[in-house]
């Protein structure tokens, strides 16, 4: 609630919202150093992501300053989805990466039970014990053992909107999903369909759905759904999908409709939503911080025309729900343990925090190494949240149900959408998946 008190207040923020903050020196600036690099001269290293874009880009910017610091040459290899099956490929052909960002605590899992991933050396363990609160070291270990290092965290509670569609309807940021349908039957009503729904990308679904359970169902049952310690035909998820099939089933609420909105990718559900002028594809997106690095790539500025409210209360309490990419040494080298140190101190998320579309769970980064007002709030929020929040469930469970396109979880919930009136049949669907991929 800590974080959804902050974030309320990025919305509402007045003029600044867009203003730059501070003096951020330039990429090519020497940076801050608040940690010892060991010298790696000629050592070369590779770091494998499913990050693409801009994302990619700004990370590579990361990586420059490690190689300024250490003489090492590292290189930054695309992985695809599921990033188990990719690396599985690369290790079975005696080419491991050296790092990986892994975008699931599933895929973490993995990892450690495949016996790739190496423990978390004693320099990298002091920058997490300093900078990192209990709850993010607690997702990168496993039975008790430090493996992962959390670089990059994402608040997955958040509705981002265009400011002139608002304006032009009269709406008003809502607080409850109650408002929430009724400020999207108004918007709707004007000539601007109220939602921009990624439904190529079944991983915003499943967003969806998990701000709505964790809201409606509570943090306890959250768990246990997220543990398959009860089952998908439990009666709560009966509840949070005839929640989200309320706004589904409006396919005037839906850019280009249901068939629209399951032909849209998630980058182009940010862009449509801010470009257009007056009539913009869709007055609403929903998708975490990191919708700031899409919207980018449009003349929207953030704070003037894209602001940002909280996902809407649909319980007792508006949800804070937090994803995140772990970093993982996968060869028993000194450049790799070097670098998760690196990614485990403040001087690393600086860099790409500035750029934008980047949150860091670490303490030790202030709001103030944001670009803007809007995300140096948001980033706060989450820092404030403390351990108050909850990983998102689709990234905890075995990737065979949560984190492979065309499947399991992703592949459910885009039938839904393509007929939000089948909950019984898409509990059932989620069911028989989440059994076989858990083993129970």
């Amino acid at each position: 609630m800590a974080a959804a008190g902050v974030l309320a207040l990025s919305a509402c923020g007045g003029g600044g919202g867009s203003s730059t903050k501070g003096s951020p020196p330039t990429s090519g600036a020497s940076e801050v150093q608040s940690v010892a690099l060991p010298r790696l001269d000629g050592e070369k290293l590779e770091v494998a992501a499913v990050w693409t874009g801009p994302e990619q880009a700004n990370f590579t910017k990361v990586l420059k300053e490690f190689e300024k610091r250490t003489g090492a040459t590292v290189t930054f290899v695309p992985a695809q989805d599921p990033i188990v099956t990719f690396l599985g490929t690369k290790i079975a052909g005696g080419q491991p990466p050296d790092v990986a960002l892994l975008p699931q605590v599933g895929a973490l899992t993995a990892a450690v039970q495949n016996k790739w991933a190496q423990p978390v050396g004693p320099e990298a363990r002091a920058q997490l014990d300093k900078n990192y609160s209990d709850g993010w070291k607690k997702l990168g270990a496993v039975d008790g053992t430090q493996y992962g290092v959390y670089y990059k965290a994402a608040n997955k509670s958040l509705i981002w909107y265009n400011a002139k569609a608002f304006e032009a309807a009269g709406v008003q940021p809502p607080k409850t999903w109650k408002e929430l349908l009724t400020a999207a039957d108004t918007l709707s009503a004007s000539g601007t369909p109220a939602f921009s729904v990624a439904g190529a990308d079944g991983w915003t679904l499943t967003d969806w759905f998990e701000n709505i359970y964790l809201s409606q169902a509570g943090p306890q049952k959250y768990d246990q759904l997220a543990r398959h310690q009860i089952k998908w035909t439990d009666d709560s998820v009966r509840q949070a999908l005839t929640t989200f099939g309320e706004l589904l089933s409006r396919k005037d609420f839906l850019a280009g409709g249901p068939s629209g909105a399951l032909a849209t990718e998630f980058p182009k559900s940010v862009t449509q939503t801010f470009t257009g002028g007056d009539r913009p594809a869709a007055a609403m997106v929903f998708e975490g911080d990191f919708v700031a690095v899409n919207i980018a790539q449009t003349e929207a500025k953030i704070g003037k025309d894209a602001l940002v409210f909280p996902f809407p209360a649909v319980g007792a309490k508006a949800p804070v729900v937090s994803g995140g990419d772990v970093a993982v040494a996968l060869k028993p080298s000194k450049g790799a343990q070097a670098l998760l140190t690196f990614l485990a101190s403040p001087d690393a998320a600086r860099i790409q925090a500035r750029e934008g579309g980047f949150l860091s769970p670490n303490k030790a980064v202030g709001p103030d190494a944001y670009p803007n007002e809007i995300q140096g709030r948001i980033a706060e929020a989450l820092i404030k949240a403390g351990d108050d929040f909850r990983f998102d469930m689709s990234d905890q469970a075995p990737a065979a149900f949560g984190g492979t396109p065309g499947a399991g979880e992703w592949k459910a919930l885009q039938d839904f959408l393509a007929n939000p009136g089948d909950v019984a049949g898409t509990q059932a669907r989620l069911e028989a998946d989440a059994a076989k991929a858990y083993g129970n």
